[in-house]
């Protein structure tokens, strides 16, 4: 198995997904090793720290990459499975951006009345104890919640010689801050260029569904990940939306505006998934889905929200996606 390490010094992160050249060439089968700065790009260290102050808002969501992956072309699947996530700092923070948020006002719904005030929450992070410390800045409040590290971007270049973003999540992956994607998880995306063109990014420690204020425990990460990619065929057409395979289930991530089509398009990727697993027609997977399916959001603050269809294996029959390439990555991540 090849292994390559890369560390990328700060003026060789990728802002977008497309328009970048690729920072390495590797072949399917590949292990990286990487390390991926924090959705702040390392600027926010202290409470007393206000993004209106510390941040550049052109340098946020930095992405370690992109990889060419050699044999890979437009119509292809390209499987990353994620080996490992380990916070590569004993910190992580959190804050309320003016203008963006949830529960606030945005430049979407614009209102008369001013943004939330700022505030910045850093979590300590306890490594033996797999623990980051939430402290309250009202009361003396402090709760430690379990680490749950997780990739907030996963994404390819998207069709059509677009540039998006990588606070954009889409067809192509992108900023779906989903917390499936984590440690054990495999994600398939359709190859929309040669090579993919595939970054990582935007380490979480720990987020909530829905990632209400915009942020999460946003922290610095070493990633292990093992590539795979999946020639195109008939048996093996590649998926319209982000899927993402655990042990346990089986999930798709559908991403626009308003909520509702994003999770339309979750729903719509599952029908077709279950159709390719199980021979089902659309009414016949709409009719199970609708029996069995989990709706969790992913997010509800980015360009595009995130919803997430999952459906759990337990409740189905043995199924064998890609072939069964994620049992296959599975199997070798335990040799790392």
């Amino acid at each position: 198995m090849q292994v390559v390490e890369y560390r990328p010094e700060p003026g060789q992160y990728a802002w977008t997904f497309g328009g970048v050249a690729p920072t390495h060439r590797i072949s399917p089968g590949t292990c990286l090793r990487l390390w991926t700065e924090d959705a702040f790009s390392g600027r926010l260290t202290r409470t007393t720290d206000r993004p209106s102050d510390v941040l550049n808002m052109a340098e946020v969501n930095p992405q370690t990459g992109p990889f060419f992956v050699e044999g890979a072309e437009p119509g292809d699947t390209l499987a990353l499975h994620i080996v490992d996530l380990t916070p590569a700092r004993d910190w992580g923070a959190s804050t309320l951006i003016p203008f963006f948020g949830g529960l606030s006002v945005t430049d979407r719904t614009a209102l008369l009345h001013d943004p939330l005030p700022e505030r910045t929450w850093i979590y300590q992070l306890d490594r033996a104890a797999g623990t980051v410390l939430f402290e309250a800045q009202s009361t003396e409040m402090r709760l430690e919640l379990p680490c749950n590290p997780m990739l907030g971007t996963v994404g390819v270049a998207p069709p059509g010689r677009e540039v998006r973003s990588s606070l954009v999540p889409d067809v192509f992956g992108g900023n779906m801050d989903t917390p499936e994607m984590k440690p054990g998880a495999t994600c398939y995306l359709q190859v929309n260029v040669d090579g993919a063109l595939f970054s990582v990014g935007d380490g979480h420690y720990r987020q909530g569904e829905g990632e209400s204020c915009g942020t999460a425990v946003e922290g610095a990460m070493d990633v292990v990940l093992l590539v795979e990619l999946i020639k195109a065929s008939p048996e093996n057409p590649a998926p319209a939306w982000p899927r993402i395979e655990s042990d346990t289930h089986y999930t798709v991530v559908g991403s626009s505006r308003p909520l509702e089509d994003a999770w339309r398009a979750s729903q719509i990727g599952m029908i077709a998934w279950l159709g390719e697993l199980y021979g089902l027609d659309r009414l016949d997977a709409y009719q199970l889905l609708t029996q069995i399916s989990e709706s969790p959001l992913a997010n509800v603050v980015d360009t595009n929200y995130s919803a997430v269809t999952k459906v759990a294996k337990g409740l189905l029959p043995a199924g064998a996606a890609y072939g069964g390439v994620h049992r296959h990555l599975r199997e070798q991540s335990r040799s790392l």
